[in-house]
């Protein structure tokens, strides 16, 4: 703060964001933000990125946040364009983002307080009331000197314990303030971090490590809670050191590699079916940085991992335990834990592989691949991809050849749907490979928005969007942002012609009518509108075609964008997938009850 003279409120908030570290504000332009605008026109060291609707603005800063490790910021004027934040907001929220919110809002000689009328300003909108369950940190910033406060309290509270989302509602007339930053109050944000518990018990890292060691069928459940506490590295350096068996949730996907030989992959609801038999006859089972949602678990909680001691390791006390039961539950950062575990687990030497365990995960993964050339946690190979049918593009291999077309250091944002799944299940992730999943919002029109924002946050990397032809109509409207920064993104929509992860759902429930997915659902010929954007664009409704457009793509360096069109099956279905009421290790399609009783060792339970 020292040498800093009087100054507009507006270009303070500017001058702090880029002391830490911001690069790209993602907004949309209101009345209620043209200070805020103003201040950001006049820096060369920062940019605003104008989107096309604030809730791209939203999934941008995530996308941002997700793909740098550091705060993503979004603003958005009053009234609607605050209110378009909140499904990014919430998706920050429900997937642990760091992102810092700032909404323009009337003056405050305007704004209605307590004054029991509808409205008092044109846009007026309680934005804090109703962001406050979505947000960890949500208030209306009424006096300029309150500034410095509010904005280091913002960012202490989105990195803190369980990162997440902040929002500071600024009115028109605290923007266009003077403030003197020598008199403004600091914020000291030791109250928040002695509240987390950070204190790591060695003693209870101890216990987990002897609870793995004596074990007979140890696993190890990644989930995202890896990759915001940072500790990717030092699990990966810990699983190679014991060899494990490892599964991810949805969100811990990229935490490990692919090629790692006991990374058996995504569990849960559409996991590979050899996973969640592992996990069905694990001994004792570590979770890491996971919620233990219904997705993973299934919806019988209690049939989850039954045969185990469970262990699980989260930073938020309301997580623990709260799904199913724990033998021992460990309260910290991963980090750290990571970190003391590696160091508790060498001082004693290594104990056998678990070799009969690891035959029989062999023996699944062999037996029960997802993808045809097994999915994940299996090589490709490429030439028996030729064999394939000229006609049907399988989605899983599919997804197996993208990855490698994409290579090793390329960022992938998956939209939601079907191809999400897809993706999750055989996309291989290698290297310093990022996959950008969308998690507990689960929000169709993530991915373009995510894509941008992990194009500004990592540029010279190799982005890719993975989309659904329903997805992408939600912020198609963002190839404009993409066009005009000229932004180097690979966009592939798979084409079914259907919302089909509704349409799926309505086939086994609602005796295939399909009302609103099939019938009263079109699209667009995305290859023209992406030229109409001014992006080149191909299509493939063949292998031939797909492999000449992937080799095109491995061939190409980074530069400009493009849209690829790839056709599959209307009729295209996510297997396998966890039906209602049963136990992840009864997937659909169906095994025989005998051949499913023979793959067990925890005893099979009784038929739903």
């Amino acid at each position: 703060m020292e040498g800093m003279a009087v100054m507009k409120a507006a270009k303070y908030i500017v001058d702090y964001l880029v002391r830490q570290g911001v690069t790209h504000v993602f907004e949309m332009a209101g009345g209620a933000i043209a200070h805020l605008l103003d201040a950001l026109a006049e820096r060369e060291d920062i940019a605003a990125v104008s989107m096309h609707h604030e809730q791209a603005a939203a999934f941008a800063a995530e996308g941002y946040a997700r793909a740098s490790g550091k705060v993503g910021v979004a603003m958005a004027t009053s009234g609607p364009g605050a209110l378009n934040l909140l499904t990014g907001i919430g998706s920050c929220y429900f997937d642990s983002v760091p992102c810092v919110f700032l909404t323009g809002q009337v003056n405050t000689y305007e704004f209605k307080f307590d004054d029991p009328v509808r409205q008092n300003g044109f846009q007026e909108t309680d934005i804090v009331s109703v962001a406050r369950p979505l947000t960890k940190y949500a208030t209306l910033v009424t006096n300029a000197s309150r500034l410095r406060f509010e904005l280091e309290k913002a960012w202490a509270i989105a990195r803190s314990g369980r990162p997440g989302p902040v929002l500071l509602d600024i009115p028109m007339n605290v923007q266009r303030e003077d403030v003197d930053p020598e008199l403004m109050e600091g914020y000291s944000d030791l109250a928040e971090e002695e509240e987390i518990g950070c204190t790591l018990s060695v003693e209870e890292v101890r216990q987990a490590a002897a609870m793995l060691r004596g074990a007979s069928r140890p696993m190890v459940l990644v989930g995202g809670g890896v990759r915001s506490a940072g500790a990717v590295r030092e699990l990966r350096a810990w699983l190679a050191e014991t060899g494990i068996p490892a599964v991810c949730s949805l969100m811990g996907l990229d935490a490990i590699e692919t090629d790692y030989e006991w990374n058996l992959g995504l569990i849960g609801s559409y996991g590979h079916r050899y996973a969640n038999l592992a996990v069905a006859n694990c001994d004792c089972l570590l979770v890491l940085g996971s919620r233990l949602d219904t997705r993973q678990t299934g919806t019988r909680p209690e049939t989850f991992a039954r045969g185990a001691k469970i262990i699980q390791v989260e930073i938020d006390r309301a997580e623990l335990g709260r799904k199913v039961k724990l033998d021992l539950a460990i309260r910290g950062h991963l980090k750290p834990f990571m970190s003391t575990l590696a160091a508790v687990w060498g001082e004693e030497a290594q104990k056998g592989d678990w070799l009969p365990w690891k035959d029989r995960l062999t023996r699944y993964r062999k037996r029960y691949p997802t993808g045809t050339f097994g999915g994940s946690g299996s090589k490709i190979d490429s030439s028996r991809l030729m064999k394939a049918s000229d006609r049907d593009i399988d989605p899983n291999r599919l997804m197996e050849r993208l990855g490698e077309a994409l290579g090793t250091d390329a960022v992938i944002c998956l939209d939601v749907g079907q191809h999400q799944m897809w993706a999750s299940q055989s996309l291989p992730v290698e290297g310093e490979a990022r996959l950008l999943n969308a998690g507990g919002m689960g929000a169709m029109g993530f991915g373009l928005p995510a894509a941008i924002g992990a194009a500004f946050a990592l540029p010279g990397r190799r982005i890719a969007l993975v989309a659904g032809d329903g997805g992408m109509q939600v912020n198609i409207q963002e190839l404009q942002t993409v066009v005009h920064w000229r932004l180097p993104i690979s966009v592939f929509v798979l084409n079914n012609r259907s919302l089909g992860m509704v349409r799926q759902f309505q086939d086994l429930y609602f005796a295939g009518r399909q009302a609103s997915t099939v019938s009263g659902y079109s699209c667009p010929d995305f290859v023209k509108v992406a030229e109409a954007y001014g992006v080149a664009g191909a299509r493939a409704a063949s292998w031939p075609e797909l492999n000449r457009l992937l080799e095109s793509l491995t061939a190409a360096c980074i530069g400009d964008p493009f849209v690829a069109e790839i056709a599959v099956s209307p009729n295209a279905a996510v297997h396998p997938k966890l039906g209602v009421s049963r136990p992840i290790e009864d997937m659909e399609p169906l095994l025989s009850r005998r051949e499913l009783h023979r793959q067990m060792i925890v005893p099979p339970l009784e038929e739903p």
